[in-house]
């Protein structure tokens, strides 16, 4: 009998703690780490001091959350100004400022734009996001998603910045599993700048045109004189 894989919710978690440090790395260039140890928690929250989060649907339902401490919240957001070209002295210093809440937001939005492209190639299903929400709290908030789920699974993930500031990463979903069939076959990623990067080498490597009507001139130039 041909073996089978068995994808789990974890592995689904596994994904977009990839896709968090992939994306907080390379925005900010600065390492970003995540602990080994899953945390089952019975509920989702968004708690101080800044609060990130994204509902997703379609091949399978969830909440994502981001929860960052105000130090993790104004290094990522500084490293990734000055990443940008930004002077130092025109940053926000306080992580309550719109500067902070906008870039944090438009990064959230890159993690699970990478999150949804990577399930997308690996379980050949879609699912779809919303627009982050990025919210500076004091208190404690809980959340729950606005679907039936038969039976919800949440876990916490810890996350830590090259100066050890800590946030935490939430997901919420259906418990759920997909099963690789024995002739299931991997798709290949489409990569858009590798296509460029082989369509101009391409072109550089076409030989120039000879331009014939040049030999002739010189050819005639030559009996006139008399060689």
């Amino acid at each position: 009998m041909a073996k089978t894989k068995t994808i789990t919710t974890d592995d689904i978690l596994l994904v977009l703690c990839n896709s968090v440090k992939s994306v907080l790395s390379t925005a900010t260039d600065h390492p970003i780490n995540y602990s080994s140890m899953v945390q089952k928690i019975n509920k989702t929250c968004l708690k101080p001091d800044l609060g990130c989060f994204v509902l997703f649907d379609g091949g399978f339902s969830g909440l994502v959350i981001i929860n960052f401490t105000a130090q993790a919240a104004i290094e990522i957001y500084q490293n990734y100004m000055i990443h940008m070209g930004i002077p130092q002295n025109e940053l926000a210093q306080s992580h309550t400022a719109d500067d902070v809440g906008d870039v944090m937001g438009e990064l959230m939005n890159q993690i699970v734009g990478d999150f949804t492209g990577v399930i997308g190639h690996e379980l050949h299903t879609s699912i779809t996001q919303n627009q982050p929400k990025m919210l500076t709290i004091n208190k404690q908030v809980m959340l729950s998603i606005d679907t039936n789920l038969d039976r919800p699974q949440a876990r916490r993930v810890t996350f830590t910045t090259e100066k050890n500031s800590i946030f935490y990463l939430e997901l919420a979903m259906d418990k759920t599993e997909f099963i690789k069939l024995a002739n299931f076959e991997e798709r290949e990623a489409f990569d858009a700048d590798s296509i460029l990067e082989q369509e101009n080498g391409r072109k550089e490597s076409k030989p120039e045109p000879k331009d014939e009507s040049s030999d002739l001139v010189d050819q005639d130039l030559l009996d006139q004189l008399g060689f």
